[in-house]
C-alpha cells in the first residue's frame, strides 16, 4: 500500500463526496461524476470516477466502500476491543484484525492498549471465537472486550480541503 501524502484537488473532492451521501442507485459512479462536475470545475466521466476510486483504494486512502447501519435494530451487537501489541508486531496484528469482515474500525493509539477495533456480530459466540482465534494466530493474549454502557453516535466526515 502506497500512502503517498499528495492528493490532487480532484481526489480531495472525490473523497469528500463519497464519504457523505454516497448515491444509492443503479449507476452510483455516474451520479458521483455528475455531482463532482456541478460547481467544482471538474468534468469526469463515470469510468474516470471508478478509476480514481480504484487508485485511491490501491494507495490506501479508501479501505472499503459500503453503508454503515445502526446494527442493534438489525439484530447485531458491536463491541469495542483493545489489545496490547508490541511495536514490531503492529502491522501483522492490524492486518489480521482488518481481514475480518466483522471489523468496522481498527486503529493504533498512543496507549499501553495500543490497538483498538470494533467488531460487529450477529451471534453471541462469534466475538469470543474471533478473539480466541486471533490470540492463537498472533500469540497476543492481552485483548480486551470493552462493552458499552451508553451509546453515542457521531457523524464522522473528514474534510479534505
Amino acid at each position: 500500500m502506497n500512502m503517498d501524502p499528495v492528493l490532487t484537488e480532484t481526489e480531495r473532492l472525490l473523497l469528500n463526496c463519497i464519504q457523505d451521501g454516497f448515491p444509492i442507485e443503479g449507476r452510483p459512479f455516474a451520479a458521483l461524476a455528475a455531482r463532482l462536475s456541478r460547481g467544482n470545475g471538474v468534468n469526469l466521466s463515470e469510468d474516470e470516477v471508478i478509476g480514481l476510486v480504484r487508485r485511491l483504494k490501491e494507495r490506501g486512502y479508501i479501505r472499503r466502500l459500503g453503508a454503515i447501519f445502526n446494527s442493534r435494530p438489525l439484530g447485531y451487537m458491536s463491541t469495542l476491543c483493545a489489545a496490547k501489541v508490541p511495536e514490531d508486531r503492529l502491522e501483522d496484528f492490524g492486518k489480521r484484525v482488518s481481514a475480518a469482515p466483522q471489523v468496522t474500525h481498527n486503529y493504533v493509539r498512543a496507549n499501553p492498549l495500543n490497538v483498538w477495533f470494533t467488531f460487529c456480530y450477529a451471534f453471541p459466540g462469534e466475538l469470543q471465537g474471533f478473539l480466541a482465534s486471533l490470540r492463537r494466530e498472533t500469540g497476543i493474549e492481552e485483548i480486551f472486550e470493552l462493552s458499552s454502557e451508553r451509546i453515542f453516535k457521531i457523524r464522522a466526515v473528514f474534510n479534505f480541503p
